[in-house]
């Protein structure tokens, strides 16, 4: 009976962030005020304000009236927000500033923008997505996604009924990828993978199978021949590198990260920390250009070594990723593919072979000691869980969002590799939110088993909007 609830509570849980990410409106572009009743399971209740952004159903809900809620549960937590900043701590008690649980006393839709504002959860800085707004009182309020903070405060969440959000303060977060595939979340990327690179094991996949613009991701096999040519002492890390034209024509297009001048030193260690935590793309040419001589023969490199570890829906074109255009007279404009599962073994190979690169893209920030350059690494999930120890983010308007993560989880006798990579979701919001949910579910998997967490019958033809979803909801509690 146990199970057979927590399977109902992925079901669920999935119903809710689809129907969060479905586009019921497709012309609007404001948020829509709303209420919702949340109960908990130790019978503490409330009327939340809500806002859809943008779409119905694309809710994000007022965290001064959760954390009211939740004051007197095992749940509590503490909340500060100010214009543009909020701090939350678990476990803390939350001080009332007299408008929890109330109506809406606004009369039109409010305007207010989905911002990464400053996010601190226990001191430690996060990247969520919320909307902060100034309230009548003078205060400010904070406005997330169920699946945000339900992370956050690991806690279960589902839907008894129409207008109501169920708090499982008891029951600790927990994801089923399969459900959510059926019920149609992973429309909005081109494929997904979740497995253990220490043994190979799969625990999900989603059209790992076919090939996509990787985008910046393409550092990673940059930096896995980076690695070779130092094994092989053909480089060392502290070998001074002049910059070249190249570099610096780079460095000054709109593609450019770092503000380099042709003819200036930097080392092999500041290139690797450049490419792989800001992503800068002249820091990926300078590497080619260093090992090979010239980015063409990187590149050639690069497709032998794809050749030589079995990648076969890998190609590459160039050192960093970017889109790639050929000079005949009506150019092409190609970009660097991928498979996500060659990118689950390219990866599983890289840590398995060079562990210590985990010691660069596991630093939330580093400096450049040659250019007196601060720079920070662009993977949200670094900072959302202790666990992550990398890799690796990539945009282009052709291959969307993409993000390639790494997490460490120890079985007792030995720390694995957990690897999660996500190609192609619509936005770096969206990418976030997957891989945050992807990688939660590793571990759970990791540490609970498959057969666990994902291993059960799904069934057919899930409900796409919120008032079918509630109907069919019902119908699976009453059996």
């Amino acid at each position: 009976m146990k199970r057979n609830l927590q399977r109902l509570s992925c079901y669920i849980l999935s119903i809710i962030l689809v129907c969060a990410i479905l586009p019921f409106r497709a012309d609007a572009s404001y948020e829509i005020v709303g209420l919702c009743q949340v109960q908990t399971d130790v019978s503490a209740t409330g009327t939340v304000k809500t806002l859809d952004y943008s779409y119905d159903n694309n809710t994000y809900f007022s965290l001064r009236d959760i954390a009211m809620i939740l004051k007197d549960s095992g749940k509590s937590f503490s909340l500060e927000v100010t214009k543009n900043a909020i701090a939350l701590n678990v476990g803390g008690v939350y001080t009332p500033v007299g408008v929890e649980n109330a109506p809406w006393e606004i009369s039109e839709n409010p305007d207010i923008s989905l911002r990464r504002n400053e996010f601190k959860v226990n001191g430690q800085k996060v990247f969520y997505y919320t909307m902060i707004m100034a309230l009548p009182s003078g205060d400010y309020d904070c406005f997330m996604m169920a699946a945000d903070f339900a992370m956050i405060l690991d806690v279960d969440v589902s839907v008894p009924s129409a207008g109501v959000l169920q708090i499982h303060t008891q029951a600790p977060f927990g994801i089923s990828p399969a459900v959510l595939e059926q019920a149609g979340y992973f429309y909005g990327v081109n494929g997904v993978l979740a497995g253990d690179a220490t043994t190979g094991e799969i625990y999900y996949q989603y059209q790992s199978g076919n090939a996509y613009p990787i985008a910046s991701t393409s550092k990673l096999m940059t930096c896995l021949l980076t690695m070779d040519a130092l094994s092989a002492g053909q480089i060392s890390l502290d070998q001074t590198v002049t910059v070249s034209e190249a570099v610096r024509a780079l460095a000054e297009s709109d593609d450019g990260v770092i503000p380099f001048e042709a003819g200036q030193q930097i080392t092999v260690q500041e290139l690797l920390i450049g490419a792989l935590l800001p992503s800068s793309n002249e820091c990926a040419l300078c590497l080619a250009e260093t090992i090979a001589g010239s980015e063409e023969a990187f590149v050639q490199l690069m497709n032998q070594k794809a050749t030589d570890l079995g990648l076969s829906q890998a190609f590459f074109y160039n050192s960093h990723g970017l889109p790639s255009f050929t000079q005949d007279p009506v150019p092409a404009k190609r970009q660097n593919r991928m498979s996500a599962e060659d990118m689950f073994r390219i990866v599983s190979y890289l840590l398995k072979v060079y562990p210590q690169i985990k010691d660069i893209t596991s630093m939330q920030e580093a400096t450049l000691p040659s250019m007196e350059l601060e720079v920070r690494n662009s993977n949200p999930l670094l900072r959302n869980m202790s666990e992550v120890t990398g890799l690796k983010t990539g945009t282009t308007n052709k291959s969307g969002a993409c993000l390639v993560t790494s997490l460490a989880a120890d079985d007792g006798m030995t720390t694995h590799d957990l690897v999660v990579v996500v190609l192609g979701t619509e936005d770096s919001i969206e990418r976030g939110r997957v891989s945050g949910l992807l990688a939660r579910y590793a571990l759970q998997a990791f540490y609970q088993g498959v057969e666990q967490t994902d291993a059960v019958a799904v069934p057919e033809n899930l409900p796409r909007n919120a008032e079918a979803a509630v109907d069919w909801i019902l119908r699976a509690a009453g059996k």
